[in-house]
């Protein structure tokens, strides 16, 4: 029973430390997924606009 109260602190701290570094990583993700999103959506808007070509010369 004296091995349990020994590693308990060691355990709760490993823990609390893994679902810290799990939530950052997954703040990472989101934020690259919207980042890629927002580029994408950019780059679609600009295509749109170019794809018309030029306007012809009167």
């Amino acid at each position: 029973m004296e091995y349990i109260a020994v590693l308990a602190p060691s355990v709760v701290v490993g823990l609390l430390f893994w679902f810290a570094m799990k939530s950052i990583f997954n703040a990472d993700k989101r934020e690259r997924q919207a980042e890629a999103r927002a580029q994408h959506e950019a780059g679609l808007g600009n295509s749109a606009s170019t794809d018309a070509g030029p306007t012809p010369a009167k």
